[in-house]
């Protein structure tokens, strides 16, 4: 199969290369459209339907019209000169915020793309009173808009009304405020705007440089960015469309996490074939570069099928999760890893037939063997000495995972802590009232003995929950329209995204409510607090499933491939120890010297996966090539000595490409755990696992290391068209 696709690649290039541009402007044009269908912001819509909060969520939608693909933004209105609040005051106000609701807010068109690809967030926002400060200093008002608050076009249709407002309540001598989830986003957003296409340049700069430095060539620096492009925009419809036709739902920042893998394993894929077609012009110069291609492809493609199916089954064990976020991932990254890996060979064999030797020009490096560098001198180094180098690597990789003492997940969905200007909205209005009340809690009452629910019917409740210490005010019983639920918000004194207010909701709220619902009736506590209450349940739930279960398979898939039982307990022993450390590492940092509350919830799941996956793509290449060099005549250390001479180049400019696209994360709030722990993951496992401890293993083990099927010496098992390099091994060296 594999090489049937390579081989048609090669044959037919042009033709392979136009239907993939064609493919890629067509679908990279409809994916803003089918993503904006398929993306939802409520983390509790992520949640089974069992639990208490997801409950709660349902009772809002059906009996409160809540709208599910709603969110709110909290406007603060005060007078410009400090006083408090007039009669007169409130009645302007409630005036002038009637004129705002009933204006529809156009969104602004954005820059170089049509306006029929892009989904169309116009709207008239719904605004409603919220309170009064009780110092009359300020009034809130609730303001509702429909769509993700990570969609562009809704942050444009918010940041035209925020502007409309200032100006509206300034001419009436008042200032304005806006705080929320939304005006956080939108802040950050700005906030980051420049660093976010700063750090996207900089990692396009990052690609071009390293394979300039490396290939001496500027069509092979640029081609891997071009491929990955039109690849990566096939993906993106291909995922999108999948989970429209499948009716799966995406988190808002699956597709930026997406764009940023298929990115760096693109450019991984391809450099391998790059490097192994330059190696194979060098060793046959007289061989048509079409026919190296299809070699050299036949024989890559091996390896890069089983590293990206590697990381499709990882993340197929994600269906396995309870948490719908996780749940959704799995599929979205398998689909978009499938989808490089058919363009690895297809797109990637093709145009390395059709550039041919021209693929490497200006470069005179094809006309000689090069001399031996610092990939020879490393590959001669861990041949003398591989006891010395495995026990520095392990005690680096241990110093690392020493941070994990003590770890603690952080569950909370908050701002950066950036000095925005709702981060200071905020801080304004928990001076005076609750810092829950732009997030409230919220305990919902539903009859199940038929009758009607009465405000009275519920003073027990109410006032029962006002005793709970940590609530710092309850709202008036809100009744639907039949009577038969209703809605009790309360205003803890606790930021909504603390541990101090999960516990809470959790903890008394639920109880209370459980104890003090009137009988016939049921009692279900919701809001942002409960919420994550439940989304730290399901994820250490899911966390306990899906760690052994990926490791299984992955090591499962590792078998298959190599025919090995040794080797596959090596190289998942490796990955293991890459993955302790990269997030003892961020621990370390994060939780212990920059007293964050802890490293983020999603972070170890994810960490694990893609390091340990993306970890097994860079063992495989070199062991694939330790496998294949052991078939040749010699010792065991030179086979080593030498799949690390031609491997290292290939395997550490994929890990500084990878590394640099994951950093780039960085860039965007609230992600800067996730960009230092995957960006330090890949080093470690490109520079220290791949290209040191475990060829150090294979030198200790020999061809042990393949029980029960070894590798025999025997020359004519290596490829015939190679011109077997010299060995850098010394003379003393034995086989074992």
């Amino acid at each position: 199969m594999i090489r049937a696709l390579t081989g048609c690649s090669t044959r037919h290039p042009w033709k392979v290369i136009a239907l993939w541009v064609l493919l890629g402007i067509a679908l990279a044009a409809l994916t803003p459209m089918l993503t904006a269908r398929v993306t939802q912001h409520q983390t509790g819509d992520f949640l089974p339907r069992g639990y208490d909060s997801a409950a709660a969520l349902r009772i809002a939608e059906e009996e409160f019209g809540a709208d599910p693909d709603a969110t709110t933004a909290t406007l603060l209105v005060a007078r410009s000169d400090g006083k408090a609040l007039s009669d007169a005051d409130r009645q302007r106000i409630a005036a002038e915020a009637a004129k705002l609701a009933q204006r529809r807010v156009v969104m602004p068109e954005e820059e170089d793309v049509p306006a029929f690809l892009v989904p169309d967030r116009s709207q008239t926002p719904r605004i409603s009173p919220a309170m009064t400060a009780p110092d009359r200093s300020f009034e809130l008002l609730s303001v509702q808009l429909a769509g993700n608050p990570a969609d562009k076009g809704v942050q444009g249709v918010y940041r035209t009304f925020r502007d409309a407002a200032r100006a509206q309540f300034s001419e009436a001598g008042m200032r304005t405020g806006f705080t929320g989830g939304l005006a956080d986003s939108v802040d950050t957003a700005d906030a980051h705007e420049t660093a976010t296409k700063v750090g996207g340049a900089l990692v396009t700069v990052l690609i071009v440089l390293l394979n300039v430095l490396v290939f001496r060539s500027l069509l092979a620096a640029l081609l891997p960015l071009l491929a990955v492009a039109v690849i990566g925009g096939v993906a993106g419809g291909a995922v999108a469309g999948a989970a429209l036709l499948t009716g799966r739902k995406l988190d808002a920042g699956t597709p930026g996490l997406i764009n940023v893998v298929l990115l760096g394993i693109g450019i991984d894929y391809l450099l391998f074939l790059l490097f192994r077609f330059r190696e194979q012009l060098r060793a046959r110069p007289e061989q048509p570069a079409r026919e190296a291609a299809l070699q050299v492809s036949g024989r890559v493609g091996a390896a890069i099928t089983s590293a990206a199916l590697t990381i499709v089954a990882a993340f197929a064990t994600l269906g396995l999760a309870t948490f719908g976020q996780f749940r959704s991932l799995g599929p979205a990254i398998a689909v978009a890893v499938l989808v490089m890996l058919l363009g690895s060979l297809t797109l990637m064999p093709a145009l390395l037939a059709a550039a041919g030797r021209k693929m490497f020009w200006p470069s005179r490096a094809l006309r000689r063997e090069p001399k031996e560098g610092l990939a020879a001198r490393l590959g001669t180094l861990v041949a003398r000495r591989p006891l010395a180098l495995l026990a520095a690597s392990v005690a680096l990789l241990a110093v690392l995972a020493s941070g994990l003492t003590g770890m603690r997940m952080d569950y909370g969905r908050g701002g950066t802590g950036d000095p925005t200007p709702a981060a200071a909205t905020a801080a304004e209005i928990a001076r005076t009232l609750p810092a829950g009340v732009s997030d409230p809690t919220s305990v919902f009452v539903t009859a199940t003995d038929g009758g009607a629910l009465t405000t009275a019917r519920l003073d027990g409740l109410s006032g029962a929950l006002s005793r709970v210490d940590g609530v710092g005010q309850v709202a008036g019983t809100v009744l639907n329209e039949d009577h038969r639920a209703a809605r009790i918000d309360l205003y803890p004194t606790a930021d909504p995204q603390s541990r101090e207010a999960r516990d809470l909701a959790s903890g008394p709220i639920r109880a209370v409510a459980a104890q003090h619902a009137p009988a016939g009736t049921t009692a279900h506590v919701g809001g942002t607090p409960a919420i994550l209450a439940d989304v730290e349940t399901a994820v250490d739930h899911d966390l306990r499933i899906v760690f052994p279960v990926a490791a299984a398979l992955i090591a499962l898939i590792l078998l298959l491939l190599l025919r090995s039982v040794a080797a596959p307990v090596v190289l998942l022993l490796s990955v293991g120890l890459g993955f302790a450390a990269a997030l003892g590492a961020a621990t370390l940092l994060f939780q212990h010297v920059l007293g964050e509350p802890g490293v983020n919830f999603t972070l170890p799941l994810v960490l694990f996966l893609f390091v340990v996956a993306l970890g097994t793509d860079y063992n495989i290449l070199i062991a694939d090539r330790i496998r294949e060099e052991m078939r040749r005549p010699g010792p065991a250390r030179a086979a080593v000595a030498r799949a690390v001479r031609h491997t290292a180049p290939a395997i550490a400019t994929a890990g500084l490409v990878l590394a640099g696209s994951f950093a780039t994360l960085a860039t965007t709030p609230g992600s800067e755990q996730v960009a230092f722990a995957m960006a330090l993951g890949i080093m470690l496992s490109a520079l220290v696992l791949s290209l040191v401890l475990v060829p150090a293993l294979a030198v200790i083990l020999g061809r042990a290391m393949w029980w029960p099927v070894r590798p025999g010496p025997t020359p004519t098992e290596y490829p015939p068209h190679r011109t077997p390099a010299p060995s850098p091994e010394p003379a003393r060296a034995t086989a074992h």
